[in-house]
């Protein structure tokens, strides 16, 4: 361990509450939204600190895999529906 102190990129990586958030804290955030129970305190973070194409684009993915998902189960539940 050296005595210098951390680097602002090595704090971040530690302290995932300072700075932007991450990929999972985006995710995290996304479905929270989608469900209505996303404290004020991540949704003040998300505001702040946030980048809203980070947040549009992880949205337009979880949406489309939400929809194929809904496809795939409505789809199987016909075919089990039809034997």
């Amino acid at each position: 361990m050296s005595d210098r102190p951390p680097t602002q990129n090595q704090t971040q990586d530690h302290d995932p509450s300072s700075g932007k958030p991450t990929l999972w804290q985006t995710i995290h955030s996304i479905l929270a939204g989608l469900l209505g129970v996303q404290s004020s305190k991540n949704r003040e973070r998300d505001f702040t600190k946030g980048d809203a194409g980070n947040f549009i684009g992880v949205y337009v993915v979880l949406v489309v895999a939400l929809v194929i998902g809904m496809v795939v189960a409505v789809n199987l539940v016909i075919d089990a529906a039809a034997k």
